[in-house]
C-alpha cells in the first residue's frame, strides 16, 4: 500500500531568504488574484471555464509586460501551482463541496509549492533544504521524514514560516490489533460520547481565550491602521489564534490516536457541520430569529472541531487497518434503543432520554451512541440502512492514502 504523509517543520531562514519567501508568496498570490479577475471577466461575458492549460499560458506574457515583469524573479513551478489551486477552487465549487473562490488577502494563507522533486534536496542529517531561488535553508527537524519525497509546501503562520514535506513510502497492508467496534456521538456538552458508555470532554479551546481575543481585538482597533502599534496588536491576536488552533489539534491528535487504537471499526454519525453552522441571520425581507442563540450555538460547534475529528480518524484507521463508518444522523437521539420507538417526546431535555413508549431510560447522548453503533452494524451486515431513509454503501479503502500533519 502507497501512503502519502507530510512532515511539517519550523523553516530558519536569514534576512534575504525571508524578503525573498514574503515575495514569492506576493506573487503566487497576485497570479492567483489576477487569473480569478479574469475568470470572473469571462464568466460575465457569457463565455466557457478557462482551463488551467490556457490560464498557464497567460503566464509567460505577464512576465515580458513592464508592469508584471518582476514575476520572472518567483520560481515558474510555484506560479503554475497558484492556477492548480485556483482550477480547483472552481472545481470544488462546481461539485457544491466550497463557496466560489474569492481573492486572497495579503497575510492570511500565504503560501507557496514546489511541485517537483527533482529540484529539491533533503538533507536531514545536516537539518536543510535546499529550494529553487531560495538556496538551503536552515530548519528545526522535530522528526524524521519517512520516504521519498514528493513536493515542498512553504507557508507562514503567525509570522512565522514552516515547510510542509510531503513523502511517499510502500507500507505492509495492516492488521488492527483490537476487534472491537464501538460507536460515537459527538456534542458540545460532551465533546464524544462511546456507545459503551464512557464519554471524553470537551476542550473549548476558543471558549476559554475568548474574552482575552476580545481584548486583544478592542486594543488593534484603537490603533491607526497599518501603524507599528497596530502591527504589534495584530501579531497579539494572531498568536492567540494560532494558539487556539494548536491547542485544539493537539487534543483531536490525542483522542483519535487512543479511539483508533482501541477500536478496531469506528461509527460516526455522517454530519454536515457546515450546514449546522451555518448563519441565522438571514436578510432585510426575511431576518432570521434567534439570531443571537444560533450564533453562539455556531462558535460552540466550530470550537469542537468535529470535521477535524472525523479526518484524523478515517486516515489513522487506514493506516492501522481498522474502518470508520459514516451513518446518518437523523433521529439518533429520538430512537429508544430498546423498542425502536421513535419521538422528540422522548428526549424530554438535553440530557436525559425517557422513552414514552416502553419507560426506557438513559442519558441521550448515550442513546445516540448506542444507535450509531446498531446503524453501523446494519451498514456492515447489509450494505445500506433501511431505516435511514436513504442507501448508504462503504467501499473499502485501498491504495494510496494521503494526511496533512
Amino acid at each position: 500500500m502507497q501512503r502519502l504523509q507530510a512532515y511539517k517543520y519550523e523553516l530558519m531562514p536569514n534576512g534575504e531568504q525571508q524578503r525573498d519567501i514574503r515575495r514569492f508568496a506576493g506573487s503566487c498570490r497576485f497570479v492567483y488574484n489576477k487569473a480569478l479577475v479574469l475568470q470572473k471577466e469571462n464568466r460575465e461575458a457569457g463565455n466557457k471555464f478557462i482551463g488551467y492549460v490556457a490560464m498557464a499560458a497567460k503566464l509567460p506574457i505577464w512576465k515580458r509586460e513592464e508592469e508584471t515583469e518582476w514575476l520572472k524573479e518567483s520560481p515558474s513551478q510555484a506560479l503554475q501551482h497558484a492556477l492548480k489551486d485556483l482550477e480547483r477552487a472552481y472545481k470544488n465549487f462546481f461539485e457544491k463541496r466550497a463557496d466560489f473562490p474569492r481573492f486572497k488577502k495579503r497575510g492570511m494563507g500565504d503560501s507557496f509549492r514546489y511541485p517537483d522533486p527533482k529540484q529539491i534536496k533533503f538533507d536531514q542529517t545536516n537539518n536543510r533544504l535546499f529550494l529553487p531561488k531560495l538556496g538551503w535553508l536552515r530548519y528545526r527537524n522535530s522528526r524524521d521524514a519517512l520516504g521519498e519525497l514528493r513536493n515542498v509546501t512553504v507557508s507562514q503562520s503567525s509570522g512565522k514560516w514552516f515547510v510542509a514535506i510531503q513523502t511517499q513510502r510502500e507500507v505492509e497492508h495492516p492488521v488492527h490489533p483490537a476487534t472491537s467496534i464501538v460507536g460515537i456521538d459527538v456534542g458540545i456538552t460532551r465533546f464524544a460520547t462511546l456507545s459503551d458508555g464512557s464519554y471524553i470532554e470537551p476542550l473549548n479551546t476558543f471558549r476559554k481565550h475568548q474574552q482575552r481575543l476580545a481584548r486583544y481585538q478592542r486594543a488593534m482597533s484603537r490603533k491607526t491602521k497599518f501603524s507599528s502599534n497596530w502591527k504589534k496588536a495584530k501579531a497579539k491576536v494572531s498568536k492567540l489564534h494560532t494558539r487556539i488552533g494548536n491547542v485544539r489539534r493537539d487534543f483531536l491528535h490525542k483522542t483519535t490516536t487512543t479511539l483508533s487504537k482501541n477500536h478496531a471499526v469506528v461509527c460516526i454519525e455522517d454530519l454536515q457541520v457546515r450546514n449546522m453552522s451555518k448563519s441565522a441571520a438571514g436578510s432585510v425581507q426575511k431576518p432570521g430569529r434567534q439570531v443571537r442563540q444560533k450564533s453562539g450555538l455556531n462558535k460552540a460547534i466550530l470550537d469542537q472541531g468535529w470535521g477535524e475529528f472525523r479526518r484524523q480518524l478515517e486516515y489513522k484507521q487506514v493506516w492501522l487497518g481498522g474502518e470508520v463508518l459514516a451513518v446518518p444522523p437523523h433521529n439518533t437521539s429520538r430512537t429508544c434503543p430498546a423498542c425502536g420507538h421513535v419521538s422528540a417526546e422522548n428526549r424530554q431535555t438535553q440530557a436525559k432520554f425517557e422513552c414514552v413508549e416502553c419507560g426506557y431510560e438513559n442519558n441521550a447522548d448515550v442513546v445516540g451512541a448506542i444507535n450509531v453503533l446498531e446503524r453501523g452494524h446494519r451498514l456492515l451486515a447489509c450494505g445500506e440502512l433501511a431505516q435511514s431513509g436513504r442507501s448508504v454503501k462503504q467501499e473499502p479503502a485501498e491504495g494510496i492514502t494521503q494526511i496533512s500533519a
